[in-house]
């Protein structure tokens, strides 16, 4: 078949993908940004997949399809040759004494909602020690051993190196689309026909969907050279979620400043560690704010007090597309296909979700 995706996003990406394994297709993504993808949501992301933290505010078909989304990254990872980009090492949850309530509330909540979160460990002083020695001034926390995450800036740069390779996809970068129609593609050049036409544009859709929303997310870079947090690292607090998310030594072994992979900044040495926890209702796309970095900073800090040393060197803001009840939203029909809303779980539901609209949509007419 011949087939448009309209968005070359994270989602837009993970199809395009999924249609390369499943038959010999002629793919033409179309974006408004560059192939890099650098602007896209799924860029700044932290890549977390985290079924079991994200029930505390969702609903639990997320749960479900995040554990689907984690036995199929593997083998998406492994087709763009991106063998060290997924880690399925646990999540570390821990608080302050003071915000210990907070703590035992999230996980009661947790295990409320799903039996299989039963499976939660508890930690003491010792186990938090001996998951993570870093994190010694933590007395109290809990370990979600299924969760995960995925290298999400290292996807994106690894997906356009596969795409160049496949000479049965054309990335139309920098061509915005105006308007689709089934089988049809409207942009300032014309309108194209094709087999089938996907719309993965995210908050780009809005000409079509009337609730979609922007919801705005900061995350802030930092290197440092003697912390080593090998996990992903929740913080409760009553204002806040903090995540750590650890990138490691993703450039070790690179002779450059500037990593051609990552589009960051790594300093020789130190270790990457990508911070993050606001969600903020609002399609502001400017620079994070003080307020935002201070919070994010100072909980770090908190952490580990070696933080205090370590160099902030990325701030990126970016808004995930969502609608009122925050969960995706698969249209089929024929000749057309409509994937968003996928908010603050893109990594986690990418996908699941595409192999649902796959299932509902286009291989049921093949």
């Amino acid at each position: 078949m011949n087939i448009a995706i309209a968005g070359a996003g994270l989602a837009g990406r993970v199809l395009a993908l999924n249609l390369l394994q499943s038959g010999e297709h002629t793919i033409t993504l179309f974006d408004k940004d560059s192939k890099e993808g650098v602007s896209a949501a799924g860029f700044t992301a932290a890549g977390m997949l985290a079924p079991y933290a994200e029930l505390e505010t969702a609903e639990s078909v997320i749960f479900e399809l995040g554990q689907r989304s984690i036995e199929l990254w593997p083998e998406l990872l492994k087709q763009i040759g991106l063998f060290d980009g997924y880690q399925q090492k646990g999540t570390v949850v821990t608080a302050h004494p003071q915000d210990r309530g907070e703590l035992e509330h999230f996980i009661g909540m947790l295990r409320r909602k799903v039996d299989a979160a039963q499976s939660i460990e508890t930690l003491d002083a010792e186990a938090i020690r001996t998951l993570e020695p870093d994190l010694y001034a933590h007395r109290h926390g809990f370990f979600i051993p299924q969760e995960g995450v995925v290298d999400a800036q290292r996807f994106i740069a690894f997906s356009v190196n596969y795409f160049e390779r496949m000479e049965n996809v054309t990335f139309r970068e920098y061509t915005p689309v105006e308007r689709l129609e089934p089988g049809r593609v409207h942009t300032a050049e014309g309108v194209e026909t094709f087999d089938w036409v996907f719309d993965t544009r995210g908050l780009g859709a809005k000409e079509y969907f009337g609730d979609l929303r922007g919801v705005r997310g900061e995350v802030v870079w930092v290197e440092a050279n003697d912390i080593d947090i090998t996990r992903p690292t929740r913080l409760m607090h009553p204002r806040y979620k903090l995540y750590i998310v650890p990138r490691g030594n993703g450039c070790e072994g690179i002779d450059l400043e500037y990593c051609s992979e990552c589009k960051l900044s790594q300093t020789p040495g130190y270790k990457r560690y990508l911070i993050g926890a606001t969600e903020i209702e609002s399609e502001d796309m400017s620079p994070i704010s003080v307020r935002s970095s201070m919070e994010l900073l100072s909980a770090l800090y908190t952490v580990h007090p070696n933080f205090g040393e370590a160099r902030v060197v990325n701030t990126e803001t970016n808004c995930r597309p969502a609608f009122k009840d925050n969960l995706p939203r698969i249209e089929n029909e024929k000749g057309l296909t409509r994937i968003n809303g996928l908010y603050r779980h893109g990594y986690l539901l990418s996908p699941a979700i595409v192999e649902k609209a796959l299932n509902e949509g286009i291989r049921r007419v093949q």
